[in-house]
């Protein structure tokens, strides 16, 4: 029943965010919305931005446990993007709001685990120095993130993400040209 509740309150909240900005959201729509009382929700959470942050925390579980496998950068900024597509209103009510950190903290987490998945399929039994993955992750995390929060900033336009697009197919095999050159400048 908890677990019931707990995702009533947090899909109410998500419903009202794809309605209208955080900013005009409060605790008495919430529990109206969903038909819990005011204390039932101070049993879950603590105010709105521990919501939030729960919303987005549980998503990033949900895109880590949904995607073992990455395999192109392409996957990445899909996999990163699933919340965003599925909620458009709702990630640009938080991202043009006060808690905006609390959804890019999101974002790089799911950046970090999705590059992170991607490098390692593709390395497969290759070797590179622990110096050289950390570069090459940080480099394509900072690469996607850095797109995301850009086509975050255009309103999600989607001549932005035709943009984007372009840039993976520009961008394929980049990262086995990076290994090859760690490789050789390992040797």
């Amino acid at each position: 029943m908890a677990s019931f509740t707990k995702k009533a309150i947090r899909d109410s909240f998500v419903k009202l965010l794809n309605e209208k900005p955080l900013s005009q959201i409060t605790i008495r729509d919430i529990v109206d919305d969903c038909g819990v009382n005011r204390n039932t929700f101070y049993y879950y959470y603590q105010d709105l931005p521990q919501l939030v942050e729960s919303v987005v925390d549980e998503d990033a579980e949900r895109i880590i446990r949904r995607h073992p496998t990455i395999n192109s950068l392409d996957d990445c900024i899909n996999a990163a993007l699933e919340f965003a597509l599925a909620n458009r209103k709702a990630v640009l009510h938080i991202y043009h709001s006060v808690n905006r950190d609390i959804y890019e903290q999101y974002q790089w987490r799911v950046c970090t685990y999705v590059v992170r998945t991607y490098v390692d399929g593709v390395l497969g039994n290759r070797k590179m120095t622990s110096e050289d993955y950390t570069t090459v992750v940080d480099y394509l995390k900072c690469v996607s993130f850095g797109m995301i929060m850009g086509w975050l900033e255009t309103g999600m336009n989607p001549n932005a993400m035709a943009r984007f697009r372009r840039i993976l197919e520009l961008k394929c095999g980049d990262l086995e040209h990076l290994i090859d050159r760690c490789e050789k400048m390992r040797s």
